[in-house]
């Protein structure tokens, strides 16, 4: 029997996911408190034109515009966005923990995936591949309120077999792995 329609209500989760340089997945980090996993698919388009009409149209260059948005992040989310190294000194009570970016380090591509429930019991999962920051990544500290961290990017699709992104329905809910 086909899974019926549903409609998709609240953001569950949201994992980074490294990719190293083979563009293997790597081991997911939480993105804590999510609060908002945007995407749009753009593409450009080229028109040939003649005798005041449109003679045909070709699209290339798919991409999946992505934003984020959760209450606060850990250092490690923070570097499958921004790239940079995360370091742990001392022991519990005095441990000390760092994060370290040099200017001569780039972003890195990752993968995102986000789960949102659904009315019926199932939920739906939305996988972009081969994302890379290259918008602004944000942080707010305001008095009486809790971290606020953004990022947006760009979603340019796997090179060994071009799928750009992944809409994935279960009709049994699904946690991220």
């Amino acid at each position: 029997m086909p899974l019926a329609n549903t409609l998709q209500f609240g953001l569950r989760d949201v994992r980074l996911y490294p990719l190293n340089s083979s563009g293997a997945r790597g081991t997911g980090v939480d993105l804590p408190v999510s609060r908002t996993f945007s995407f749009k698919e753009t593409v450009s388009s080229e028109q040939l034109e003649g005798d005041d009409v449109v003679i045909a149209a070709h699209d290339y260059n798919p991409l999946v515009e992505w934003e984020l948005e959760a209450g606060g992040i850990s250092f490690e989310a923070y570097a499958v966005l921004a790239g940079g190294t995360v370091t742990s000194t001392g022991t519990t009570p005095a441990q000390v923990k760092t994060y370290s970016k040099l200017n001569t380090q780039s972003r890195p591509y990752f993968e995102v995936e986000g789960q949102a429930i659904s009315d019926s019991g199932g939920d739906m999962h939305c996988v972009v591949y081969r994302c890379k920051a290259d918008g602004d990544l944000e942080g707010s500290f305001e008095n009486g309120s809790f971290l606020m961290s953004k990022g947006a990017g760009k979603g340019y699709g796997r090179t060994d077999n071009n799928k750009l992104y992944d809409f994935v329905q279960n009709e049994t809910a699904v946690s991220i792995t």
